[in-house]
């Protein structure tokens, strides 16, 4: 519940419901309803909306209202494609940047995610994957790349969550991970943005294997 009606407040809490899968893909967003659930008048809500459809999560249908709008793989690919030049902007700026502080810290979630790889911990892997990416976003401080990407990550979150789970996938993208970070803490940006690129790259490969596995069977 959100108290009060500071819009911010509001489209932040849906569009973490969205995030959370609280709402799934094509799921009509019914404005009495959710103005109880956050406290809100329709005003309010309909402007969060609006934000939200500006972030891609939300559409507009004629007549219909608001629905979450659903990503499908192939333009999660695209998505993809376009964090691989501003994440690897990212990881360069953060070599640039980091401090021990911060090497300790990006360190202590590599460790984690071992973790969680070797007691096959999924859930717990796709949590420290964002939280991994989110720490170099934050070194980084680069507000516009950070502002956009929040929002393409946010676009293609349930397939990300989805590519977790299938398995053997963290042990692939751990070492990717680790790679990343050891060029970090080295404060070697060309290394890091490169072994970001090389972890996105693939990242499109398992969504493309994930488009492959969806298709229908073709019959002779």
């Amino acid at each position: 519940m959100v108290s009060g009606d500071a819009k911010p407040a509001v489209t932040e809490a849906l569009r973490a419901a969205i995030l959370a899968g609280e709402y799934a893909p094509r799921q009509r967003l019914i404005e009495a309803d959710l103005c109880e659930r956050f406290s809100t008048s329709r005003f309010i809500l309909r402007s969060s909306l609006a934000d939200l459809a500006g972030q891609g999560l939300v559409e507009f249908q004629r007549n219909k209202g608001a629905r979450v709008r659903e990503i499908s793989l192939a333009e999660a690919i695209e998505i993809t494609e376009v964090r691989i030049l501003l994440e690897g902007l990212l990881a360069a700026r953060a070599a640039e940047r980091v401090t021990k502080s911060d090497a300790a810290m990006l360190r202590k979630l590599i460790r984690e995610m071992r973790t969680a790889v070797d007691r096959s911990e999924l859930l717990a892997y796709s949590d420290l994957n964002a939280r991994l990416h989110g720490a170099i976003r934050d070194i980084a401080a680069h507000e516009t790349a950070s502002r956009l990407l929040r929002e393409l990550r946010g676009q293609t979150v349930r397939h990300q969550f989805s590519l977790s789970l299938v398995p053997g996938r963290p042990s692939v993208s751990l070492p990717q991970h680790e790679a990343i970070v050891a060029a970090i803490t080295a404060r070697e940006p060309r290394n890091a943005e490169q072994a970001m690129h090389r972890h996105l790259r693939s990242v499109i490969e398992a969504f493309r294997a994930l488009a492959v596995a969806a298709s229908p069977p073709v019959r002779a």
